[in-house]
């Protein structure tokens, strides 16, 4: 029994091995120095418009707290800066605006709108191609938690409120809609409307609905509104099993109303029609960090296998046919150009031509694949 049980590990090792030695090498350039951003930090998004325009929503600036008497208000920790086709800086965009505090993602719609994903205000909002405000979903908390005096942990008094007072709604006073409160509904389910918990990424289908991935805190849903930001409806939750989540890190969408969901936690993307019911999963290409689906008339996911923080294992972008072969692979982590560190966002307008955002390294590269 035991040697069979070793001849059976071994053989499961040996055809993971193979398998990811099986997956092709693409070629490719990249350049890291287009960008010269005006202010440095963790690049948490990156996007183009249909003129080649580059937009970057990046962790800097100087965050500031103000203590107001229900409230405390939290602005700055991150700008939104837009540069043309050559790498040159245009103009910063939504500067002071209530919602920038700590950039998650950037992207922009059919029509050139440009929408951020703020998971410190727990909002997401839309600027016009020009950048002015148009929309705006989700709300900041309402408060936080502050300790009652000297010698009582925060802890302690939060368990205090629970038994005079009962568990509190759904996302607590500092969350945003998380879990499932006293709601009964299953943990991470949230509560309707645009209460989230530290959104993660945003999508659209072709008659202009809205997704929002709202699952990198204690939510584990993805939350579907009309093109006038109406909430529709919303599914998923925490787990394993198909139509559940453990950190959703990304979504995106295919000519077809598709949508595919990072999800991180389970090493899949999930995919679902656009009433959310599901159809697939693809496996097999890591930890799904940041995704992306290319336009034209055959379409590509691209997905990052993104190395964990204590390490430098992984790292690499698969290219992926939408329907679960996948093509091959390219990159590893590192530091140098043509080495990406903690990509959280791709961009990929056309197949071949990406921008990748990277946190550890600060920086936004223009990829190119060789055919």
């Amino acid at each position: 029994m035991k040697r069979t049980l070793l001849l059976v590990a071994c053989a499961t090792v040996l055809g993971t091995a193979l398998a990811a030695q099986s997956v092709p090498q693409i070629n490719y350039d990249a350049v890291a120095d287009i960008i010269s951003l005006p202010s440095y930090g963790e690049v948490a998004g990156v996007a183009t418009n249909s003129r080649g325009h580059v937009f970057i929503y990046a962790r800097t600036g100087h965050a500031v707290a103000t203590l107001g008497d229900e409230r405390t208000f939290y602005h700055g920790g991150s700008r939104l800066f837009q540069f043309d086709p050559s790498g040159k800086f245009v103009k910063e965009i939504g500067q002071g605006v209530y919602a920038v505090n700590f950039a998650q993602q950037v992207r922009v719609d059919p029509q050139d709108n440009i929408w951020i994903v703020d998971a410190g205000s727990n909002q997401v909002v839309k600027f016009d191609a020009d950048g002015r405000f148009q929309m705006v979903l989700g709300r900041k908390p309402e408060n936080i938690t502050l300790r009652p005096g000297p010698g009582v942990s925060a802890t302690a008094a939060d368990a205090a409120f629970v038994a005079t007072r009962g568990p509190a709604p759904a996302g607590g006073g500092g969350g945003g809609g998380g879990g499932g409160g006293n709601t009964g509904r299953p943990a991470g389910s949230g509560i309707n409307g645009d209460n989230f918990n530290r959104p993660s990424d945003v999508t659209w289908d072709r008659a202009g609905n809205i997704y929002i991935a709202d699952g990198f805190g204690a939510n584990s849903r993805i939350a579907k509104f009309n093109k006038d930001g109406n909430f529709v409806k919303t599914w998923g939750h925490t787990g394993s099993g198909p139509g559940q989540f453990n950190q959703i890190r990304g979504i995106a969408s295919d000519a077809s109303g598709n949508i595919y969901v990072a999800d991180a936690g389970n090493k899949r993307v999930q995919v679902f029609d656009g009433e959310g019911t599901f159809k697939s999963q693809i496996a097999n290409i890591g930890t799904p960090q940041a995704i992306c689906i290319s336009a034209g008339a055959t379409q590509f996911l691209y997905s990052s296998n993104s190395n964990d923080p204590e390490s430098m294992d992984g790292g690499q972008i698969y290219k992926v046919q939408l329907s679960g072969q996948v093509v091959g692979q390219f990159g590893k982590a590192g530091k140098l150009p043509k080495e990406f560190g903690m990509v959280n966002a791709i961009d990929c307008r056309t197949e071949n031509d990406l921008w990748v955002g990277e946190v550890w390294n600060w920086r936004a590269q223009k990829v190119t694949l060789k055919r």
